[in-house]
């Protein structure tokens, strides 16, 4: 059985390895990410960041309960962008979330992985069988369980 520790430290490589596959998809398979994308990278980027001090600094309580919250606020934002795309008339498209989100500092200093240039409707190509907010959506649940799993034995 596996420790807090171990486990916390496995959804943080698990969000890292995400990131990096948004990345690739990104910047080799010209993929560009919408803002509904963006989001959901700093919701992997805060559930690795928050499981890796958590697992660290022995605070698995606190902070695996805020990387929850980030798993979470990520279920929300791939929802929203299931249902932007089993509607397609609605749209995410330019609008004052892109303009937003691009103006935040780490999109201005780290445009290569926060700028938001693409349209949320445009995620349709497939990878492995289901496009990317998919993907995305089966990998906030299988991490929002493992955290649920990492407080539930922790508060035992």
């Amino acid at each position: 059985m596996p420790t807090s520790r171990n486990a916390l430290l496995l959804v943080a490589a698990v969000s890292l390895a995400l990131v990096g596959a948004a990345l690739y998809l990104q910047h080799v398979k010209d993929m560009l990410p919408c803002p509904l994308c963006v989001i959901q990278r700093y919701a992997f980027l805060g559930i690795a960041i928050f499981s890796l001090i958590g697992a660290f600094a022995n605070k698995i309580k606190a902070l695996g309960t805020v990387a929850l919250l980030c798993a979470l606020g990520g279920l929300a934002t791939v929802g929203k962008h299931l249902y932007v795309l089993a509607h397609p008339g609605f749209s995410c498209g330019i609008d004052p979330m892109e303009t937003m989100l691009n103006k935040i500092p780490t999109a201005t200093m780290l445009p290569w992985l926060f700028r938001a240039d693409g349209l949320c409707e445009a995620a349709q190509d497939p990878v492995f069988g289901l496009n990317v907010p998919q993907w995305s959506a089966v990998w906030f649940v299988i991490l929002t369980l493992a955290l649920i799993w990492v407080l539930v034995r922790r508060a035992r």
